[in-house]
């Protein structure tokens, strides 16, 4: 179904834009790492347009159910998927996160009206296909809608990349609303499986990936540790950094190509993780501490160079978020390294972990009240392209007063 039936609509975007509508965003990220799951109303302090700033009520990870988390690692890490394999995964997933959700709303004690939902990513072009730009994400809209009981709008990458976009980063197109306090010009960072920057200037909005980071962080992990990360950083704390390799990896194309510019693992997945430990080790590092080092180096000097090199003036504040912001070395590099005051989200009212799940919210709720999101400057996108799928809620749920 390409769009719910108007009245039903306006009910619904009657209630988001007024704070009523419990709304929740739900997601897996790059890393793969667990689904995150946010509860919030439109009802904040800020406000941006038709919407106020989104008020946290709820949030947490929910690891994966084991088989499940097996099958999302196996395709992160390239391994050959065929076309069953990916149907059953995307359905699979969809229910996943509609059960998340569903579990959400009976911690929380209230029904959720409408789900933002990015699903999974599977896998997403490095700007180098010759065809031009595409992405995939896994997580049908359906399937969560089922297991929810409410409407869903997922799939938003799609129509920004028909537009002409790089379909990413996409928090760009929420964070105006999510960081409604920051004050303007300032930059958000996130620490994901790749790491990106927002920046929010007084005028606009600017937005571009960096490199990787927690797929580098938690790959290097996985291959020397025997674990799913390093966790507070603590191998990497009793390391030494390798300047020889960090400066190889800071030469990597991707990190000197101009804005706009998004990435993912076909580019920095399994096999660039194996490409940089055979480097190390010819560069004469041995040790896994010596490794995550110098990996968290190089993933807090990348950002500091996109600012140098892409980011333009002065800004009031880095705000860093993200599974890679809890990682002390990072972000000790990071401070010292960046021209700009480093803090965290929660500085601002906004929970690190919880910003990606927060910006799907925003983004389903801005595709409810039809508004127009896409920005040249974010993604490379034609501007005025509203984003996203509807799965609409069961058929008795449209006709209610």
């Amino acid at each position: 179904m390409s769009a719910p039936d108007s009245d039903w609509l306006a009910r619904l975007a009657q209630r988001v834009r007024s704070g009523q509508a419990l709304v929740a965003g739900v997601l897996s990220g790059t890393s793969g790492d667990g689904i995150d799951v946010a509860l919030v109303r439109f009802d904040g302090e800020g406000a941006v347009g038709a919407l106020r700033s989104p008020r946290t009520l709820w949030f947490d990870t929910l690891a994966f159910e084991p088989d499940l988390a097996r099958r999302v690692r196996a395709v992160l890490d390239g391994e050959a998927t065929g076309l069953r394999e990916s149907a059953l995964l995307s359905r699979d997933l969809g229910r996943a996160f509609g059960r998340a959700v569903a579990h959400a709303q009976r911690e929380f004690g209230a029904a959720v009206e409408l789900v933002g939902s990015h699903g999974q990513t599977v896998w997403h072009h490095d700007g180098l296909e010759s065809s031009g730009a595409a992405t995939l994400q896994l997580g049908d809209g359906d399937f969560v809608a089922e297991e929810v009981g409410c409407a869903v709008v997922s799939d938003f990458r799609q129509r920004d990349i028909a537009a002409g976009g790089e379909g990413a980063p996409l928090s760009a197109l929420a964070d105006d609303l999510v960081f409604a306090a920051l004050p303007r010009p300032s930059a958000v960072l996130n620490l994901g499986g790749m790491s990106n920057l927002t920046l929010l200037e007084r005028d606009g909005v600017r937005a571009f990936d960096c490199g990787p980071a927690c797929a580098l962080l938690d790959g290097l992990a996985r291959r020397l540790l025997g674990q799913p990360f390093d966790e507070d950083g603590r191998a990497a704390a009793r390391g030494r950094v390798h300047a020889a390799l960090v400066d190889e990896l800071l030469a990597h194309p991707f990190l000197l190509r101009a804005p706009p510019k998004s990435t993912g693992r076909d580019t920095f997945g399994a096999a660039w993780i194996e490409h940089v430990l055979a480097r190390g080790r010819a560069l004469g590092v041995e040790s896994p501490e010596d490794f995550l080092a110098s990996a968290a180096q190089f993933v807090a000097l990348s950002v500091a160079r996109a600012l140098k090199d892409f980011g333009g003036p002065r800004w009031n504040y880095l705000v860093a978020c993200g599974g890679g912001a809890r990682h002390p070395l990072v972000l000790d590099t990071l401070a010292l390294r960046s021209p700009h005051p480093l803090v965290g989200g929660d500085d601002f009212g906004v929970d690190p972990d919880a910003r990606e799940a927060l910006v799907f919210a925003t983004l389903a709720a801005r595709a409810v009240l039809g508004e127009p999101l896409t920005r040249t400057g974010a993604t490379g996108a034609r501007a005025g392209r509203v984003l996203g799928k509807f799965s609409p809620p069961p058929a008795a749920e449209l006709f209610a007063p």
